[in-house]
Parts: structure tokens; C-alpha cells; sequence
């Protein structure tokens, strides 16, 4: 690296660090008891100094001085990735699925909580991968199949009595029909236009769920949903209700895995690199279209159900936006197209945050640079997708 690439790298992190000091000032320093600049001027002391660090291993690695070093890391990271290719993918997912199986058995009650909320994201993200990462479909509104999944169960169970097991795949089929609604009108667009009507629509429903006072109770929502029952058995606890949505987790997984290496997955894909291309080779894409959207939103019915027979309550405040945005975050920064991908992101998302808890006001601050980091740093995700075959241009 050049003495003058090198100052171009100093003076982007210089100028990077005034920028946060100026957004930083305003939410440590103004409080109800005035202008404050010690709190703030040690937060951005401690982000300073972490910064210098990181910028000058990073001057030392592309010098080349660190070569030595780096060495036995790759050395040992490449022994890590063989011995992780020669072990075959059913031991691999028998350990995961052991682990998944005694968690209860060794954590707590928060540890539960923590852990449903994250399988109940991963129904949600694995629905959306379908949507965006396979179709290429964007979608803002997509926490309307959610919604309409929690209230399908909620009403069905209220005033039909019928159980949880029963409702589960009719909630799945009415959001179903809602992701085929929304998905027709926006069939014929892309791009901006494509993600400002299913925003659009997303708000509808939260809408109609919120003035609705006759069949959804409105803002006051629906309580007293009952839990799940089998052979007479209550799901009453937290650790018996991370089986039920493990369950439905390992059911949207291997759903999702046919789906696509299955012909309709390829077409998907097809759709995605290219419509036209794909149209023109025979593919039905007004259909397939609207089967991602259904698709999609069959999932997101499934953690609907669940989540209002988790919380026993539903209310339109729960199906924002900001859950679509939520999803939407845990899908790119996974890895847009891959299983593995969407459930780190999710993790990332979801976990993390709950493990730096204690850093309270600062942990979401935190939170945030080490994604942006995360997203300079590997822009196709934490695990991207595999992509089938190669290109000729890759090749080059």
C-alpha cells in the first residue's frame, strides 16, 4: 500500500469518526438535566481507540508484516474446514438435533424464551428466503401473513373450539390465500415499485386488524387464547412449548431445503437471475410468482399460530413494519438463498443481542457497527448460497 492510499485510509476513518461523534452527542448528551459531553466523550474515547487499533492492524496486514502469523491461522482453519467436508451431513445434523433436543434440560427459563423467540424468527426468515432469496421478490410487508396467521388460530380456537393441532394447518391456508391477494396485484412489477406496494399492503392489513372491532376486538386485541393440548397434555410451560415450535422449525426447514433443489426451486432462481430469460425458456412466472408468495406466506402462518398460542394474546401493535424490516435484515444478513444462512442471522439478530444485555444502553449501539462491519466485510452474507454450476465470467 502506497503513503498516499494510506493517508486516504486514515482520513475516511477520521472523517468516519467525527460523523459518530455528531450522531452520538445528541443521545448521550441532551438530557433532562441539560447538555452533558463526559459520558458521551468516554463512550467515543473507548470507539476511538478501537478504531486506531483496528486501522493499524489493518495498515500492518496489507504491509504484509503479519504474513508469519497468519500462517498457522489459515493452516489451522483450513484443517477445521476438511475434517467439517469429510464428516458426512447426517452426523452433522444428528449432533444439532441432540443439542436442540436436551437444550431445555440445561438452560432456564430465560434461556427458553430467548430460544422459542429465535426458532419462531427462523420459521419467519425461512419464509422470506422464499420471497426474496429464491424468487427475488421483495417484500415489505410480509409480517401481514404473520399477523393473519396468530389471528386465523386465535378466532378459530375462540369461537369454534377447535384445537391448536387442527387450526395449525388451516392458519398456514388463509395466510396462504393473503400472500396470493397481495402477490397477484404486485405480479407485474419490480425493483422500488414492487417493495412500496407490498409495504402498502402490509399496512392494510395491520390496518383492518386494527379498526376491525367486530371480528378482532381492534387495538384491545384477543386474550385468553388456549395453548396447545395433546392426549389430554398442556402446553403450559415454556420448555414444552420450545418442543412444539422445534418441531414446526424442523418441519419448515426440510419444507423449505425440497423446495429448493426441486424444479420449482430452480425456477425460482431462474426468475431471479433473470425474468425474461426465463419466460422465454418456458417457464411459467405469473404462476410460480404467486406460488412464492404463497409459499412464503404458509410459513409465516405456522409462527403465527404458534405465537398467539404462545402468548395467548394477539393484538395489531405485534405486526408492524418494523417486524417486516426485522425479517428482512436476518434473511440479507444471513445469506440470501441459504438455510444455514437465514438461522445465523437469525441468531445475530435475536441472540446476541439478549448476550450483551448487560451493556444496556450501549449494547444496541454496539449491535449496530458490528453489523454495519459485517455488511462491509461480506455483503453476501454471513453463509452465502451455493451457487449450481459456474458462470462463464466467474470462470475468467
Amino acid at each position: 500500500m502506497t503513503i498516499r492510499e494510506s493517508k486516504k485510509k486514515w482520513l475516511a476513518c477520521g472523517v468516519g469518526l467525527l460523523w459518530f461523534l455528531i450522531l452520538l452527542w445528541p443521545m448521550l448528551g441532551i438530557t433532562p438535566d441539560g447538555l452533558e459531553f463526559g459520558n458521551t466523550l468516554k463512550v467515543f474515547g473507548y470507539v476511538a481507540v478501537a478504531a486506531l487499533i483496528i486501522m493499524l492492524f489493518y495498515q500492518v496486514q496489507q504491509a504484509g508484516r503479519l504474513e508469519a502469523a497468519e500462517r498457522p491461522l489459515k493452516a489451522v482453519g483450513g484443517a477445521i474446514q476438511a475434517a467439517y467436508e469429510k464428516t458426512p451431513t447426517w452426523m452433522v445434523l444428528a449432533v444439532v438435533f441432540a443439542l436442540a433436543v436436551i437444550y431445555p434440560l440445561l438452560t432456564g427459563r430465560y434461556a427458553h424464551d430467548v430460544a422459542i423467540q429465535v426458532l419462531v424468527y427462523v420459521c419467519l426468515g425461512l419464509g422470506l428466503n422464499i420471497v426474496i432469496g429464491l424468487a427475488g421478490l421483495l417484500d415489505l410487508g410480509y409480517i401481514a401473513f404473520y399477523g393473519v396467521g396468530a389471528y386465523t388460530y386465535a378466532l378459530m380456537s375462540l369461537h369454534f373450539g377447535l384445537s391448536f393441532w387442527l387450526c395449525l394447518p388451516v392458519s398456514a391456508f388463509f395466510a396462504a390465500i393473503a400472500g396470493c391477494i397481495i402477490g397477484y396485484p404486485t405480479l407485474r412489477m419490480r425493483g422500488d415499485y414492487l417493495a412500496i406496494v407490498t409495504l402498502g399492503f402490509g399496512e392494510i392489513v395491520r390496518i383492518i386488524l386494527n379498526n376491525w372491532m367486530a371480528l378482532t376486538n381492534g387495538p384491545n386485541g384477543i386474550l385468553s387464547i388456549p395453548r396447545p393440548e395433546i392426549f389430554g397434555y398442556s402446553f403450559r410451560s415454556l420448555s414444552s412449548m420450545y418442543y412444539v415450535i422445534l418441531g414446526i422449525a424442523i418441519v419448515t426447514i426440510i419444507s423449505v431445503y425440497r423446495l429448493n433443489y426441486s424444479r420449482i426451486g430452480r425456477a425460482w432462481e431462474a426468475i431471479r437471475e433473470d425474468e425474461t430469460a426465463a419466460e422465454l425458456m418456458g417457464v411459467n412466472t405469473f404462476l410460480l410468482k404467486l406460488l412464492a408468495y404463497a409459499m412464503g406466506a404458509t410459513f409465516a402462518g405456522f409462527a403465527g399460530a404458534f405465537f398467539a398460542a404462545r402468548m395467548k394474546f394477539v393484538g395489531p401493535e405485534s405486526f408492524t413494519f418494523l417486524e417486516s424490516a426485522m425479517v428482512l435484515a436476518m434473511v440479507i444478513l444471513g445469506g440470501m438463498g441459504s438455510i444455514p444462512g437465514v438461522i445465523l442471522g437469525v441468531l445475530a439478530l435475536v441472540a446476541l443481542p439478549e448476550v450483551f444485555r448487560e451493556l444496556e444502553l450501549y449494547r444496541m449501539l454496539v449491535f449496530g457497527g458490528v453489523m454495519t462491519l459485517m455488511m462491509l466485510v461480506r455483503p453476501a452474507g454471513i453463509w452465502p448460497a451455493k451457487r449450481v454450476g459456474r458462470r462463464s465470467e466467474e470462470a475468467e
